[in-house]
């Protein structure tokens, strides 16, 4: 590799990680490398920092593209293409959330709401259909609050994560609250 041993150390990292992620090493490198970049690089010069073949590259770019995960600019007088990873880091975390749902959890929800039409012919069968039909409750409210959360700008998102287990307490605090009977002049 030909990097600074700080962006080195993140892209080695980013590398292992996504083998632990579902994609190729060199993918996770690639994507490491544009994230930390301070302009768009092309392949040649992702091909030379990282010191791994021009087709890996390639290929590399072509699945953080399927993902929409890169940027791609092209320059006036120059035929390559450059390659950026999106600035905000919030754009880069509603993506991956979105690609994952559109990839994993759609289609498991397709599976289970097919299942689930199915009548079952045996007792194992109805066990499982109830356990089926809990999943798909849960990924369907999952997927319901996935989607007021998407809605929510990268600041508002931000204040809600900082208010961590202060959400439970006000939760807590209004169920009491609920418990509390009116004050007797507001009985009618």
């Amino acid at each position: 590799m030909n990097l600074p041993p700080l962006i080195q150390a993140f892209v080695l990292h980013f590398g292992e990680m996504g083998s632990r992620w579902g994609i190729n090493r060199t993918v996770g490198q690639i994507y490491a490398l544009l994230f930390v970049a301070d302009r768009a690089l092309n392949a040649d010069e992702i091909t030379e920092k990282l010191g791994v073949s021009r087709s890996n590259v390639s290929m590399g770019l072509k699945e953080l593209q399927a993902w929409r995960l890169v940027r791609l600019e092209h320059r006036p007088g120059d035929r390559r293409e450059y390659f950026s990873a999106p600035e905000d880091v919030w754009t880069i975390f509603k993506t991956l959330a979105e690609e994952r749902q559109r990839r994993e959890v759609e289609p498991t929800l397709s599976m289970l709401r097919d299942a689930l039409l199915v009548s079952p012919d045996s007792a194992e069968e109805r066990h499982a259909q109830a356990r089926m039909r809990e999943m798909y409750a849960l990924m369907e409210q999952m997927t319901e609050w996935f989607a007021e959360i998407r809605k929510l700008s990268p600041e508002t998102l931000a204040r809600l994560m900082a208010l961590g287990a202060k959400v439970q307490k006000l939760l807590e605090m209004k169920d009491k609250l609920r418990l509390v009977p009116p004050p007797p002049e507001e009985v009618a």
